[in-house]
């Protein structure tokens, strides 16, 4: 792998809600679905080799629309449960609130468990025989990656992904 392009879902029902969505299988909001159309667009130069994406509804949506847009088989698109959003446990639903350490909350995923699966994460797709790797998944672990590939990073800090916004991490 040369590049790894990261992308955020579209804009979710529930992001349009202001609340935590998590792990809540939320579909995609009309303003996501034409965000995701016009990614696609913008990646379609990019010429990319393999889609990866989240199997959540609001991510696996967007992976197939950016698909049809760049002229990729859905049927092609690699779904691994290793880039699922982070469990906010009992906050899921809840307005959000742009809290930096959720790791003092009781049911919800610890950071260093989010940074261990964006590991992972990360070694499966470096191990795809691919130039152009197009990752669709979620804020949280998105994060946990941008903090894996900058080890100086405290994960707390690490700024977070728009809806749609197509990101060049290596």
């Amino acid at each position: 792998m040369k590049h790894l392009y990261f992308m955020r879902h579209g804009l979710s029902v529930m992001n349009k809600q202001g609340v935590f969505s998590g792990l809540n299988d939320t579909p995609l909001a009309e303003e996501g679905l034409d965000q995701c159309r016009q990614a696609a667009i913008a990646l379609k130069p990019l010429k990319i080799d393999v889609i990866v994406s989240s199997p959540m509804k609001r991510a696996l949506d967007s992976a197939r629309i950016i698909a049809r847009g760049i002229g990729y088989p859905e049927d092609q698109i690699i779904v691994s449960e290793l880039f699922v959003e982070r469990s906010f446990g009992p906050l899921e639903g809840a307005k959000y609130t742009k809290t930096h350490n959720l790791d003092n909350t009781d049911g919800v995923e610890h950071s260093s468990a989010l940074i261990d699966r964006a590991k992972a994460g990360l070694s499966f797709v470096e191990s795809l025989e691919a130039n152009n790797v197009l990752l669709v998944s979620h804020g949280a672990i998105g994060r946990a990656i941008k903090k894996v590939l900058n080890p100086h990073l405290d994960y707390h800090e690490v700024e977070g992904f728009n809806n749609a916004e197509i990101v060049k991490l290596i």
